[in-house]
């Protein structure tokens, strides 16, 4: 039930729900903590989605979490970037590409409109704009999977850097006591 309510969501991965991405909102609906109209991108066709699947009334959208907004995307200011990778940090979907101290872009296509990149450029050379393209159903149900694979390849990613950054200092750690172990040895005994 999980994946089938997932798979109703935008996979916008902005966590304007209250949850850590669209994949927690899903399993928070199914436990039944959370409501179905908590997702400002998937708006009203997205609560009638999630109402069909669960047998559910279909309820407006919670004004709490947002207002449902036309589809957007992430514009870098060209002149203004500064190339702090702070926007590529935050972007879930590996969205915007770039090196330090150089000039970064978003790719527009694969943008979700999550805003997630506004809050950490310090520099505020970011702006969300209307996409302006009018997508079917089965077309917005496409571009939401590719989110998604797009958001869990970046998960995995991320996870194997970490295990290989926590590798490495294991790693230093014990060649440090090894060091230490080493020195302690090797040292003259003192003289009385």
């Amino acid at each position: 039930m999980i994946e089938k309510i997932n798979n109703l969501l935008p996979q916008t991965q902005c966590g304007q729900c209250g949850f850590k991405g669209c994949r927690p909102y899903a399993e928070a609906i199914a436990s039944g903590s959370a409501d179905i109209d908590q997702c400002p991108p998937g708006g009203d066709e997205g609560i009638a989605a999630l109402a069909s699947l669960l047998a559910r009334p279909v309820n407006p959208l919670n004004p709490a979490f947002g207002i449902h907004k036309p589809a957007q995307v992430a514009v870098i200011i060209e002149g203004s970037c500064i190339g702090c990778l702070k926007c590529i940090a935050a972007c879930p979907v590996d969205a915007i590409i770039g090196a330090s101290k150089m000039l970064h872009t978003v790719l527009t296509d694969e943008c979700t409109g999550c805003e997630l990149c506004l809050p950490p450029c310090p520099v505020n050379c970011i702006e969300i704009r209307p996409t302006h393209m009018d997508l079917t159903a089965e077309q917005k149900h496409q571009k939401a999977q590719l989110n998604k694979r797009r958001y869990e390849t970046r998960a995995v990613r991320l996870e194997q850097q970490a295990e290989a950054q926590r590798e490495r200092a294991e790693k230093q750690k014990a060649a440090l006591l090894k060091l230490k172990q080493l020195s302690k040895t090797s040292q003259p005994p003192t003289s009385q």
